[in-house]
């Protein structure tokens, strides 16, 4: 049987933890950060999980992580 591709846009984005959930980086900090206040630009610093909906998905397209 030959080996399962990993998805290239899945491995750039997330990350699975020993507990089989997905990390994430936060999104809307690229740009236009002029407009957003500093408290709100501050929440988008960290990582955060995904929902819980969207696990079974990621793990898909990371089969071996």
């Amino acid at each position: 049987m030959p080996k399962m591709k990993t998805n290239s846009g899945a491995k750039k984005r997330f990350r699975i933890t020993r507990r089989g959930k997905a990390v994430r980086a936060k999104g809307f900090k690229s740009h236009l950060l002029e407009g957003k206040s500093a408290k709100r630009k501050r929440r988008l610093r960290g990582t955060g999980l995904t929902s819980e909906v969207e696990i079974k998905r990621i793990k898909k397209m990371l089969p071996y992580g």
